[in-house]
């Protein structure tokens, strides 16, 4: 397990994030196409961006943005670490390869055992002329049902890659599809399912596949929180209510999936803050106390980035772990009270609570 977070602008102790974490963002990216100019953050952006990293910081306390902009996506690690100085909120950047269509040169027709030797390289000696390290190997992409050859290639480059370095991996399931897919290549290359988390999820209409996939051990990220036309909230808020009342409280991260600057506020968008402003008082409101929400918001992602691990669903040896009641509450008789959480534990280290080991638009998600 990994005690020390690896950000932009150097290491950082995981019990000094005390605040909140967003999952799943990006803050500079270009993945805009004759078809699509708007999936873009660049520089004029960032002034924006950062201003709403303060309001976040300053209203909610959020401590750390998991940035999960990787290779072919336009990553920007120098941009990142002005935002984060800019800010006062601490950034991890990511490494990998997205989904095929946003394959660079070099991928095609590379040997997964070269594609994994250049992302050790990368994570272990830093990246461009700055030597900025990688924190996180995300969002490792596939689209479909299951992955195509070459996704299969920078997948397990990626699996290969983070049992190697110590690092945790995120995906992109595109539309949320292929989760399981994911999930069984990664781990086929060896990597411990405590160290994926399978994303998008909250995409995909289906409680079955988010139960097997938490209770195979991986996180199941909702992580495009506020993209209502991809799916509204009102879905989204069911579907995590479904997973808590499962017992897999321990397994879910949260964020907002910010990807196109008509997103943030300034535009007219939800902006960053969107998790914590309106989505959350709504998991409060159907019985989520605050040590739940430090749970999924906080401990969660600390948990995943560290290595954390135990077993999923259980909060504490032989303890069930506790969700938000408000599913059964809402189904009919047999209303429980208030959800509860386990106590509080020190983050990063995965014990106490959540110690676990365990309608769609049509423009191109990140």
């Amino acid at each position: 397990m990994n005690s020390l977070l690896q950000t932009v602008t150097g290491p950082l102790p995981a019990s000094a994030v005390r605040g909140p974490v967003l999952a799943h963002e990006h803050l500079a990216l270009d993945l805009s196409r004759d078809t699509d100019r708007t999936a873009f953050l660049g520089s004029r952006h960032a002034t924006a961006i950062a201003g709403e990293l303060v309001d976040a910081r300053e209203q909610f306390g959020m401590s750390l943005v998991v940035e999960l902009t990787c290779r072919g996506m336009g990553r920007d690690l120098a941009a990142l670490a002005r935002i984060s100085r800019a800010s006062g909120v601490a950034v991890i950047a990511g490494t990998g390869w997205y989904h095929e269509a946003f394959h660079p040169a070099g991928v095609d027709g590379a040997s997964v055992e070269d594609l994994a030797d250049s992302l050790v390289e990368e994570i272990t000696g830093g990246a461009g002329t700055g030597g900025m390290r990688p924190g996180v190997i995300g969002e490792a992409g596939s689209h479909g049902h299951a992955p195509s050859e070459p996704e299969v290639r920078t997948l397990t480059a990626a699996a290969r890659a983070a049992v190697a370095t110590g690092l945790s991996l995120a995906t992109h399931a595109q539309l949320g599809l292929g989760g399981p897919a994911q999930l069984e290549l990664l781990t086929s290359a060896g990597l411990a399912p405590h160290r994926i988390s399978i994303g998008h999820q909250d995409l995909l209409d289906d409680p079955v596949v988010h139960r097997e996939l938490a209770a195979a051990g991986a996180y199941v990220a909702f992580d495009t929180i506020g993209k209502e036309s991809y799916r509204s909230d009102t879905d989204r808020l069911r579907l995590l209510l479904a997973l808590l009342e499962a017992g897999y409280a321990d397994r879910v991260l949260l964020s907002c999936d910010i990807s196109r600057h008509s997103y943030l506020v300034g535009a007219g968008g939800q902006g960053y803050g969107h998790l914590f402003r309106s989505f959350l008082p709504r998991v409060r409101a159907a019985g989520a106390d605050e040590q739940l929400v430090d749970l999924l918001t906080r401990r969660n992602p600390l948990r995943f980035l560290t290595g954390g691990d135990g077993a999923p669903g259980h909060a504490t040896a032989g303890q069930p772990a506790r969700a938000c009641p408000a599913a059964s509450r809402n189904s009919g008789p047999g209303a429980q009270g208030p959800a509860q959480a386990e106590p509080e534990s020190e983050p990063g280290t995965g014990t106490g609570a959540g110690t676990g080991n365990g309608s769609v638009g049509k423009e191109a998600l990140t």
